[in-house]
């Protein structure tokens, strides 16, 4: 425990520190004044500057280089003009360039941010933590996003109306944007004043120039923004937005002979609606009824051979949209008490058939609808309010024609509330966060479901002296229950292990029907000002916390201690456009107060002047044990690791580019290793076309693999092995875009993955220093394999009988995901799509070479096809 109080005694001195440090050097703020159009005709958006009404305002000029040379002039000058109305805002650019026919204006779909652009950031809340972006290319190609944590996080989903129009012209380029007030959040206060940016990116150069000047050492973006003035009696805008969807789908298969539910082809038509409706200016309703996600990219393959949860993000519109607000991050990067992707999730419920029954068990659990009431409001409140309702999902069973349906996924209610209040001059801020999940779990194949499951948290960041320093921490808490058989099978799984063989200060409770558990985070850090950086935190989760429900929780029982130290540059230097260089150790413990780990880390960031980049990072990790490696055995031990990471890039700029990253990892004498070699080529031929290809190729080796655990006379055995795992991928994409708003993409993946295990052996001492004295190798005359049971049996006493046996775990797994979308925004906000999914999965033979699974499972398969039509009308009313 003496650990944990120098961590703690760490923090003071950091606070103590902070107390008497300097304040950040202060940059004067500009502003500009706008001025409405009253009586004035409206300017027409079609991007050459031509209109009278532009005339009633000055231009603001004097941009400042903000990358990579900052506070330096620019290689080129910019100006703006900004109008408005009742109902919209006008903002014109002229960008100059000497050499016109230099301009890069490559075309992307929406959200792609290539070439020449400019950008309008718009902190209508002025609460210098959250804005509004607006970009438009050299090209017409639109890009917006909503900026929340002060600049540390930019979401791409947003995708509100409004309308561009760009010109080239012997001077440069210029643009015009028209954005409904109605896609801002503002107060209804008579005189108002707004955070404003405007952005350039001159690409020939990868240089950006701001109007309002920011130093790289400064402590967020969002809160450095001069203002936008001059609005006068704005009135809110109340947004309507309804939005059906009508799709027709068909899908093609291999058909079985006598399995009438794969006779080759299905078809459906569907209907849905989403609707987004301003409660007030500041709070919007989003509601989905019978949301489509057909379009949606697949998950890429993954092997996890740890027996721990997957992480996949989150790719539906109707969740993407103001996940910042619902966003409760703590500990580890993907630990969050919400995680949209358990909505909808695969059905959980138990079934089991007999000979000559066919099912068809569906693959995702059908929302019925959703709700979601979310904002900011001008008193610093953010709000949301998240109501989500599946359906009972069925399974159908065939046996002789006779057919029953058979209840997989219960009616399940989600909800999640979150709030959070600014104060101190925004420079503060309190929040809460509560989730709920409440199912019915009376029938007998959802024995191991939880009926119910409740989550619930506090946060808090300060920031002091012009936001150069920050304390900031979070608590959670949780509160599961159900049956006793639901109750049992949660201490049990992977993301517990109360049935840890040396865990004396946690035991599996058969007569428990809830779980209580806590989680939290506290740090204190430097965040601005200078070239150093430096922060510490501790990281806590309770064995009993679970979070699975709704939200994502690989591993509880840890308490991380993290410390933070990086030296940037802030401006070039020699060789270098910037650079970066990080040091970061950590420490982990469990709640019995063993230590588990201890890891240091080193990284550094570059970018050259010839537009070349690279990350190259070393870790080494002098101690490893494990609680969940032997999946309810005794705690593991590893030998120390070397780790050695590098990626490296070419000029983004020229037509071909590429980037490569090499990732080795190594185990003292040899114990383990992991070598992956991932490549990245992209040609961009024409502004209209580019094509990358991404193959991957790794490769997995240990000699103490585990593999199972079987019951004996002299107690339970953990079986280990020798392994070596080789796995491939290529994914290829395509874009093409025939103009801004219509685009065509593709994308394929390959993927294979092969695991060979050998050298069976069994755990004696786990946590030897050498790995060779962690286990003992089977004599020859103590193992056989039985191919007729593809099984190992093991006579361990030599008697002549088995004493136990474990099915054979070699694997080969070859799968193909592929999609083909085009998209036509025909008109702002309302979208028609053509979609072709492909795809097939095969289990391969694995003393084949990949290649030769590859060629036998995809290329000697028929694929399931899937065609999707699908359209969308989006009213404002």
């Amino acid at each position: 425990m003496k650990t944990y109080k120098n961590q703690y005694l760490f923090l003071l001195f950091l606070l103590f520190q902070f107390s008497f440090g300097q304040s950040s050097k202060s940059v004067e703020k500009r502003f500009y004044t706008t001025k409405s159009l009253e009586n004035n005709t409206s300017p027409t958006i079609d991007g050459l500057l031509t209109d009278a009404s532009w005339d009633i305002v000055e231009w603001q000029t004097d941009f400042i280089e903000n990358l990579p040379d900052e506070n330096t002039p620019p290689t080129e000058q910019t100006k703006f003009k900004i109008l408005y109305d009742s109902k919209f805002l006008y903002v014109a650019f002229k960008c100059y360039d000497k050499e016109p026919d230099k301009i890069v204006k490559r075309l992307s779909r929406r959200d792609g941010f290539d070439g020449d652009f400019v950008e309008v950031n718009i902190d209508s809340y002025h609460d210098k933590r959250t804005g509004f972006s607006f970009t438009i290319s050299a090209s017409g190609v639109k890009s917006d996003e909503f900026i929340a944590d002060n600049g540390n996080n930019w979401d791409s989903s947003w995708n509100p109306i409004w309308y561009v129009k760009t010109n080239m012209d012997t001077e440069g380029w210029t643009a015009e944007m028209k954005i409904p007030l109605s896609q801002l959040k503002f107060s209804a206060s008579e005189d108002q004043v707004w955070g404003f940016q405007a952005t350039r990116r001159y690409f020939r150069k990868q240089e950006r120039s701001i109007w309002q000047r920011i130093p790289a050492d400064a402590p967020g973006w969002v809160s450095e923004f001069g203002e936008l003035r001059g609005l006068i009696n704005l009135k809110p805008q109340k947004q309507i937005e309804i939005q059906p969807y009508f799709l027709t789908q068909l899908d093609t298969y291999e058909q079985e002979i006598g399995n009438p539910f794969r006779e080759g082809q299905d078809f459906s038509l569907k209907a849905g609606l989403d609707a987004k409706i301003g409660i007030t200016n500041d709070l919007t309703l989003d509601l989905t009824i019978k949301p489509d996600f057909g379009q949606v990219e697949a998950d890429p393959a993954v092997i996890a051979l740890d027996g721990f949860q997957v992480f996949h993000q989150e790719k539906r519109l109707f969740f993407i949209e103001n996940k910042n607000i619902f966003d409760y991050n703590f500990g580890n990067n993907e630990d969050n008490l919400f995680y949209s992707r358990r909505i909808g999730r695969s059905p959980q419920g138990i079934i089991s058939t007999s000979t000559g029954e066919f099912v068809k068990r569906p693959q995702n659990t059908s929302i019925l609808g959703a709700a979601k009431f979310s904002g900011k409001t001008k008193d610093g409140w953010s709000l949301g309010i998240l109501e989500s309702i599946t359906g009972n999902e069925y399974a159908k069973i065939d046996k002789v024609s006779e057919r029953s349906d058979v209840l997989v996924e219960p009616l399940t209610n989600y909800l999640v509330g979150r709030a959070q209040k600014d104060f101190n001059d925004r420079n503060s801020f309190l929040g809460a966060i509560v989730t709920a999940t409440n199912r019915k779990t009376d029938e007998p194949q959802f024995l191991l479901l939880r009926e119910a499951a409740y989550s619930g948290g506090l946060d808090f960041k300060h920031n002091w002296k012009s936001r150069k320093y920050f304390i900031a921490g979070n608590i959670v808490g949780s509160h599961v229950f159900g049956s006793k058989e639901s109750i049992t099978n949660t201490q049990k799984e992977i993301t517990h292990l109360f049935q840890r063989v040396d865990a004396d200060y946690v035991s599996v409770d058969t007569n428990r029907t809830s779980l209580t558990g806590t989680g939290g985070k506290i740090e204190a850090g430097k965040v601005s000002d200078g070239h150093w950086r430096y922060n510490a935190s501790v990281t806590w989760r309770s064995p009993e916390l679970e979070l699975n429900d709704i939200g994502f929780l690989r591993q509880a029982d840890e308490i991380k201690q993290t410390l933070y130290v990086s030296y940037q540059s802030l401006k070039p230097f020699a060789a270098f456009r910037s650079g970066m260089v990080r040091f970061e150790p950590f420490t982990t413990y469990d709640f019995g107060g063993f230590h588990n780990r201890t890891y240091y880390d080193l990284l550094g960031k570059a970018e050259f002047k010839n537009y070349w980049w690279a990350n190259i990072g070393f870790s080494y990790k002098p101690r490893i044990f494990n609680n969940a490696y032997l999946q309810g055995g005794p705690k593991f031990r590893f030998s120390e690791e070397f780790v050695s990471y590098n990626v490296f890039g070419t000029d983004t700029r020229k037509k071909i580019r590429f980037q490569t990253g090499i990732f080795f990892a190594q185990g003292k004498n040899n114990s383990f290793s992991y070598k992956e070699l991932d490549p990245s080529v992209t040609y961009q031929p024409t502004n209209s076309l580019s094509i990358t290809i991404n193959p991957n190729f790794n490769i997995n080796q240990s000699k103490t693999q585990y593999v199972t655990q079987s019951s004996f006379e002299k107690g339970i055995r953990y079986v280990t092995s020798h392994l070596d795992q080789q796995t491939i991928s290529a994914s290829l994409r395509l874009n093409y875009n025939i103009n801004p708003n219509f685009t065509i993409q593709y994308y394929g993946q390959p993927f294979a993955s092969t695991g060979k295990y050998s050298k069976f052996n069994y755990v004696t001492n786990p946590r030897a220093s050498y790995f060779g004295n962690r286990t003992v190798s089977y004599a020859k005359n103590q193992i056989s394999y039985d191919s007729n049971t593809n099984s190992y049996k093991v006579d361990e006493n030599q008697n002549g009988s088995t004493d136990y046996s474990f099915l054979n775990p070699d694997f080969s797994f070859v799968q193909f995901r592929s999609n083909l979308v085009l998209r036509w925004e025909y008109i702002p906000g309302s979208e028609i799509y053509l979609v072709w999914s492909q795809g097939t999965n095969g289990s391969g033979n694995p003393l084949d070479d990949l290649f030769v699974n590859l060629d036998a499972q995809i290329l000697g398969k028929k694929p399931q096809n899937t065609f999707v039509l699908k359209a969308t009308y989006r009213f404002l009313l």
